[in-house]
């Protein structure tokens, strides 16, 4: 990974997103050997632009359960890297829709102030997985696991959550966009990074590598 970045933009967006959405009902299996609600229930956590010189870094949370993982199976959402940019544009209005989400944008100003305080990729990503989980978590989302992709020691992320998000279970695994949830996340983050990089591209007159 790189040092600094280049560019301008700062700043966290956090779409209104139906935060309560979906919460309140009951059932909603997923066909055959269905789980419960409860086991369903999970927020995926994914980044984008780790490895871009220009434009922000993106984290992207998104809460899944049994309705919204059928939603998301029938829109067949799956790892960003597997869709094209505009398919992945297309797609993550509808699931800011029917998912609570945040989404986290550490504009290359902020990297680069935040990278001089951290020191270290991986803290900083946890940093950002962080501050994610928890956003999502101060909108009311009640959720007792998180999954994310393995980039680092899991204590990073844990140690770097506030109170709310200390009781949650955190899941990191190899491969994770496999998950539903993670792979929503993927598109969100993607998503928010194309849109800026794009911005960032107009504001210096010049189209910008991705």
């Amino acid at each position: 990974g790189r040092v600094g970045r280049v560019g301008g933009g700062v700043g966290r967006v956090g779409g209104p997103g139906a935060v309560l959405h979906h919460l309140a009902q009951e059932g909603g299996g997923v066909g055959p050997g269905r789980e419960s609600e409860a086991q369903l229930e999970r927020i995926g956590i994914d980044e984008s632009g780790k490895g871009d010189y220009f434009g922000p870094l993106v984290i992207a949370a998104v809460f899944v359960d049994a309705t919204t993982q059928g939603e998301l199976r029938l829109m067949e959402v799956r790892d960003s890297k597997k869709l094209s940019d505009g398919r992945v544009l297309e797609m993550a209005p509808d699931i800011k829709t029917i998912c609570p989400h945040s989404v986290i944008a550490i504009g290359p100003q902020k990297y680069n102030e935040l990278y001089a305080k951290i020191k270290n990729l991986n803290r900083l990503l946890a940093w950002g997985h962080a501050k994610a989980l928890e956003t999502l978590l101060e909108r009311g989302i009640t959720c007792e696991r998180a999954i994310s992709d393995q980039f680092g020691d899991e204590r990073l992320i844990l140690s770097a959550l506030h109170e709310k998000g200390k009781k949650i279970v955190l899941e990191q695994r190899t491969k994770a966009e496999s998950d539903l949830a993670v792979a929503a996340a993927s598109v969100l983050a993607r998503a928010e990074f194309l849109l800026r990089l794009k911005r960032l591209s107009n504001e210096v007159g010049t189209t910008l590598p991705k």
